[in-house]
């Protein structure tokens, strides 16, 4: 079995554009973060540090598992 040539592609290109998604929607967070109720920062907040955790793992998990072919 080889390793997927499209599949490496978009996530060498998804590596590269996560920061900047990590940056903007950061950014986003903290200009409205002080207008929202207490329950909505702690969801908003919450829900930034899952979504980043699980999109890094899961452009690490696909790029060694690509490579590896697994």
């Amino acid at each position: 079995v080889l390793a997927s040539l499209p599949l490496q592609m978009m996530l060498y290109f998804n590596v590269y554009y996560f920061p900047v998604w990590c940056l903007a929607e950061g950014t986003m967070l903290q200009l409205k973060y002080h207008l929202l109720p207490w329950h909505y920062q702690f969801l908003l907040v919450a829900a930034f540090l899952i979504l980043s955790l699980a999109e890094g793992s899961r452009l690490y998990l696909g790029y060694m598992g690509n490579l590896q072919e697994k």
